[in-house]
Order: structure tokens, then sequence, then C-alpha cells
């Protein structure tokens, strides 16, 4: 089995449509694949439609925006009940500070000379829910940066960079149990992705064990080899799993679908503590 437990459609910060992001995962040999939106369920529906007569295992799931000691994290969420209340009004908090927070990021850029406006950047996102990415991308179309890896440095997008500005994010610790509360599987995203900004540290990982983590995802395009194997050799320290997958964005990054995946034994012991949602077999 081909498993794939990290992906955005254009719910969120990704361009692909749910419907084509279950269409490139059967095209790329997926036999599962997980959708993963930031702070919203929006692509459910259209992704279990299209998912249907395809063969292919569609997991739902979030990207929650966390921080902790002033360092951002994300967090992983898989197999919740997206009707829980506690947890579905804490999303739509972060999701409504994200729209405050991307106007004021633009304002920035073009205090700083970018020429690009808060309608352009609206055009860009769609239906989705604004994220830097998506100002990425004007900044890209607007010749200031070669591509959307160059807007998240320290002169534009990046965690603390000219352009940033603070958001709501969940307290990591508490959102581990929202998740659980939810019936869902908490995992932490990419942690060890230096190349993002600020990671936390090996004790707040622990931290968030005790409080309910259940993985955390080591196969990842921004952990290195020697990285991978401490976060490997952590999670068996834990009792944590240890996922893989691509985060794949469509054309906004270059990663491919499956070009990280999660073992087959990983995924059934994933599956065994779910309780508030079930995957969507086509």
């Amino acid at each position: 089995m081909r498993i794939d437990l990290h992906a955005h459609s254009n719910a969120s910060d990704g361009t692909d449509s749910p419907a084509e992001l279950v269409a490139a995962a059967v095209a790329a040999g997926l036999d599962v694949v997980a959708l993963t939106d930031h702070d919203t369920v929006a692509g459910y529906g259209e992704a279990a439609e299209a998912v249907r007569g395809t063969g292919l295992t569609l997991v739902p799931g979030a990207e929650l925006s966390c921080r902790t000691g002033g360092i951002s994290m994300h967090l992983l969420a898989y197999l919740f009940d997206p009707a829980e209340p506690e947890f579905a009004a804490e999303r739509e908090l972060v999701r409504t500070d994200r729209f405050r927070r991307g106007r004021a990021v633009v304002e920035k850029c073009v205090e700083l000379g970018a020429p690009i406006s808060w309608e352009q950047v609206e055009q860009i996102a769609g239906n989705g829910s604004v994220g830097r990415p998506h100002i990425a991308s004007a900044l890209v179309e607007a010749g200031v940066v070669p591509d959307v890896s160059a807007a998240f440095t320290a002169d534009w997008l990046a965690n603390g960079g000219r352009a940033d500005v603070p958001k709501h994010e969940t307290d990591p610790v508490t959102a581990v149990r929202l998740v659980r509360a939810a019936g869902g599987v908490p995992v932490f995203a990419h942690p060890g992705a230096v190349k993002r900004g600020r990671t936390v540290s090996e004790d707040t990982i622990r931290e968030l064990a005790g409080a309910g983590l259940g993985g955390l995802e080591v196969d990842h395009m921004d952990h290195d080899p020697e990285t991978r194997e401490r976060l490997r050799a952590l999670a068996g320290e834990l009792g944590l799993l240890a996922t893989g997958s691509s985060d794949y964005h469509g054309s906004r990054k270059t990663v491919r679908l499956g070009e990280h995946t999660t073992d087959p034994a990983v995924y059934e012991a994933l599956l065994a503590q779910a309780t508030g949602a079930a995957p969507i077999t086509g």
C-alpha cells in the first residue's frame, strides 16, 4: 500500500480542488490519501463524492495552526468528528483571524513597496481560506520574488519577517486535547522543519505526548536524513507513531503526491486510535 497522510486542496492553500486532488492521488498510484486543509473541513464533501468508484481511500483530516513559547507549529488531526462543537468553534476562531491577518500582511507588503492588492490575493485564494501562500503567489505574480519559497524569508513573509503579522493560534496542548475529545488522532506536522523557522524542543514534544499526541510526521520534504533518524528515535522512545507524507499543495510547491509515504502498519495503528470518523473508500 502507498499511503500519503498530508495533502491540501484549494479549500485552504492548495491549487487543486478536492476532486482534482482525489484524481491526482489515483494517478500517483496511491491507495490512501488524507485531506488535511488548514483549519477547515470545507473540502470534505467534494472529496468524498469524487472518491466514489476510484478504489482510493480518503482519510478526512485537517492541519491546525498552533503556537507555544512564541514558536508556530502545525498539528495534523485525523478522523475527528467535524461536528464536535468545542473543536469546531476553535477552528472557526482560527479561520476568522486568518482573514484579519491576511489583510494586515498585504497592507505591510504594500508599505514595503510590493505592488499587490487584497483583491488580487482573494482572487488567487478563490473559495479557500486566505493564507500566506496566497500572498506569496501574489508576490510572485508581481515579480517581487522568483517563487513562493522565496517569499518565506525575513524580507517578506517568514515568521518574524518584515511583513509578518501574528494571528490567533491554538496552544498545542489544548489542540491535542480538542482533537482527542472529538475522537481524532493528533500528529505533529514536520516537527523538525528548521527552514520554516524556530522549532519546538524535544521537551515540548514530550509534553504533547503526555497530553495525548499520537504521532510525529517524520518522513517529510523539510527533514534531512539526520533529522528523520532523530525524530524516528524520539517517536519510538515516546510510543508515538512515525508517519510520512508529501505535504502536497498542487502547483504551489514542487513536491509530488506520494513523494513520502506512511508505513501500512503505522496507518493501521492510527486507525485503531480513531473514534470520531472513518476513512471513505471508493
